[in-house]
């Protein structure tokens, strides 16, 4: 019975790929051995699917240890394109038609991301510490083959400390 269980789930999870993939036009990814992640007409899967106005596609190039720095003001798709493109890696890497009109990606070993604000102040670290900590723990166990998402790191800092923290 649990075998029979199993099966059927897994059924259940690539039969409902593969109808997402045909009824919102995914296509197949490519995985590049030159460690290249090239994203052309990509979408956010899940904004996608709950905005009723058609959702703007975007453009990502990234080469091999690349870094990629979005800037912009307040409500403009920073966030949206960040989590896009990490969702568009684990869908491909899980064997899934992506959304997009070109997708060519490297395979990753891990995905690490730095996403949203806390603090942990009964433990005596303020919201920049955190962040600290989590992004140099991420630096710590990620390798050349990893991707990363750092969203909002160093929020509440100066204009000219913040930039120091993008450049290093």
């Amino acid at each position: 019975l649990m075998s029979l269980a199993h099966a059927c789930s897994e059924l259940d999870v690539v039969t409902s790929l593969s109808w997402l993939s045909l009824e919102e036009k995914y296509i197949r990814p490519r995985f590049s051995p030159n460690r290249q992640l090239i994203l052309k007409c990509s979408r956010h899967p899940v904004v996608e699917q709950t905005v009723k106005k058609n959702f703007i596609a975007n453009d990502v190039e990234l080469t091999d240890g690349a870094c990629l720095l979005l800037t912009g003001p307040n409500m403009a798709g920073k966030s949206t394109l960040m989590r896009q493109t990490a969702l568009i890696a684990i869908l491909a890497q899980a064997g899934s038609f992506v959304p997009a009109d070109q997708a060519s990606l490297p395979i990753f070993d891990a995905i690490f991301t730095r996403i949203g604000a806390s603090d942990q102040l009964s433990e005596g670290l303020s919201t920049f510490m955190v962040e600290m900590t989590e992004t140099a723990a991420m630096l710590k166990m990620s390798q050349s083959q990893s991707l990363l998402i750092l969203d909002e790191v160093g929020r509440g800092t100066s204009t000219y400390d913040g930039m120091c923290l993008a450049q290093s």
